[in-house]
């Protein structure tokens, strides 16, 4: 089966690619596909995410396992999207390049029969412009969450003038 797939770069403007994938590649030739269809070189470290509807952020599968001894971790090269991407659970985050933190959001869009004479992975359209450098990322608190107490002085009992 042939995944169609949007890619949208969170930022302000619209800037996405729509591709076609094999279904049963691995998450490292997705990933490929993307740095293609985006005109990154492709030599950066980048994760993707499993998430929820709302875009929580769930499990990684990275690119590398950088872990000393090996860890745990999912990699792009041992999952395929369809082990990751479905109908149930059609979003995930990909970000590229860990310095820059380029986020991506992915959506599946619709599952098609594989068409005769097409290649895959093929770059069905393309929107906007990627920017010279990533959008600013916001970090706000949750204000649900209560503040550390050690950035409340005037609880403790000790002289401020102690030196």
């Amino acid at each position: 089966m042939i995944y169609k797939i949007r890619i949208i770069l969170d930022a302000e403007e619209d800037i996405f690619r729509d591709v076609e994938i094999e279904d049963n590649n691995t998450l490292e030739e997705f990933h490929n596909t993307i740095t293609q269809a985006f005109g990154f070189e492709g030599g950066e470290m980048a994760s993707f995410y499993t998430c929820d509807e709302e875009w929580n952020q769930d499990e990684e599968i990275a690119l590398f396992d950088m872990g000393e001894n090996g860890s745990d971790i999912r990699l792009m090269n041992e999952t395929s999207l369809d082990q990751v991407l479905t109908e149930q659970s059609p979003k995930m985050i990909y970000v590229y390049d860990f310095f820059n933190m380029w986020t991506f959001f992915v959506e599946l869009a619709d599952i098609v029969e594989k068409e005769d004479g097409r290649t895959y992975p093929n770059l069905l359209f393309s929107f906007g412009e990627l920017p010279d450098s990533p959008p600013e990322k916001k970090f706000e608190s949750d204000p649900s969450v209560g503040l550390d107490p050690m950035d409340n002085y005037d609880d403790f009992d000790f002289d401020e003038n102690w030196n």
